[in-house]
């Protein structure tokens, strides 16, 4: 399968690969090793296709502050229970956070903190579909894509100063 990709520089971030099949978005990849490795084993072409046009313009609002929610067509592949995890991260408001224990019980199953973890861990819609929202029960900034919860805690920052303007 062909995807189509553009690039949002953000000065906090670097560089965001944002990803479509052509209908949605179905990636966006926060890391250039990790985006290495997915260009070489997909056909990618730079496209400035109607939908990545929005996509960076709603991008660019997001890391100014002027937008709190994302209005994309996504398509996230996951087994049912990643489903209902990510659905739930896209309900945590702007600025805000929640514990891996909320989401468990918010879903129905208070006992799959470790799995909604890794749910969030699988998240290939960084940002838009927030995991960096979730936090640890102690309100440490525990795991973001493996190790990087300097970037979780870049993105909070970011969404905890605008949300107090």
């Amino acid at each position: 399968m062909k995807l189509e990709y553009n690039v949002y520089s953000s000065k906090e971030l670097g560089d965001l690969y944002i990803v479509s099949d052509g209908e949605a978005i179905v990636k966006i990849e926060l890391f250039a090793d990790d985006w290495e490795e997915l260009s070489s084993n997909h056909q990618m072409v730079k496209s400035d296709s109607e939908l990545l046009q929005t996509a960076l313009e709603q991008m660019d609002e997001y890391f100014r502050g002027k937008r709190k929610r994302f209005q994309l067509p996504l398509k996230w592949k996951g087994t049912p229970f990643q489903e209902k995890v990510w659905q739930a991260l896209c309900e945590i408001p702007y600025g805000e956070t929640v514990s891996y224990s909320e989401i468990a019980e918010k879903i129905g199953n208070p006992k799959a903190v470790r799995a909604v973890g890794q749910a969030n861990r699988s998240n290939e819609l960084a940002i838009v579909v927030p995991c960096h929202r979730v936090i640890g029960k102690n309100r440490s900034l525990t795991g973001y894509a493996g190790s990087r919860t300097d970037i979780k805690e870049k993105l909070l920052n970011l969404e905890q100063s605008y949300a107090r303007e």
